[in-house]
């Protein structure tokens, strides 16, 4: 087991430029301190410099880094593309051994949109339409029924205060 009975789990998952890092940030800073943010970019890219692959070693880090944080009373958020196929045994274990409130959303944002956010940000003059494509995965749910959506017609504050209120967050 993991955790606590008082710590809370989200999961953000959805395509590149859904929101998930936007939505993560805010709701760290309208908590403000005790949470932990754990990005699959960050770990991935950053830390091990690793190519998104099949049982690549940041699997395991992102499930080894949202457990230590939780069971040192962290809240977590863990954010990222987290390809169903790929973390998916990996989200479940952590989802069964949390003993705190867990809940998980896809941010489901269509190709176009996609591509329109993605211009706005830093990078991308590095990565272009082709490469979004190549990553893009429509509806990539887990299995099980445990994954809430969220609309991309739902704006930031909308979908920032519902993961909140829904986790917990809110009043506390």
């Amino acid at each position: 087991m993991t955790g606590t009975p008082d710590t809370r789990l989200i999961v953000l998952r959805g395509n590149s430029a859904a929101g998930k890092s936007s939505v993560a940030e805010q709701i760290r800073d309208r908590h403000g301190s005790g949470i932990a943010l754990v990005g699959q970019d960050t770990l991935r890219r950053v830390v091990l410099r690793e190519r998104d692959t099949p049982g690549a070693a940041n699997i395991g880090l992102i499930g080894s880094v949202a457990r230590y944080a939780l069971d040192h009373g962290f809240h977590v958020i863990v954010e990222g593309i987290l390809y169903a196929d790929r973390y998916g045994p990996m989200l479940d274990a952590l989802r069964r051994a949390h003993r705190g409130r867990t809940h998980f959303y896809y941010l489901d944002v269509p190709f176009e949109e996609t591509v329109r956010r993605h211009a706005g940000k830093p990078c991308a003059a590095e990565l272009g339409e082709a490469e979004l494509r190549e990553w893009y995965r429509p509806l990539d749910l887990l299995p099980g029924d445990w994954e809430s959506i969220v609309e991309a017609a739902d704006s930031l504050e909308d979908t920032v205060a519902r993961v909140m209120e829904e986790s917990g967050l809110a009043s506390g």
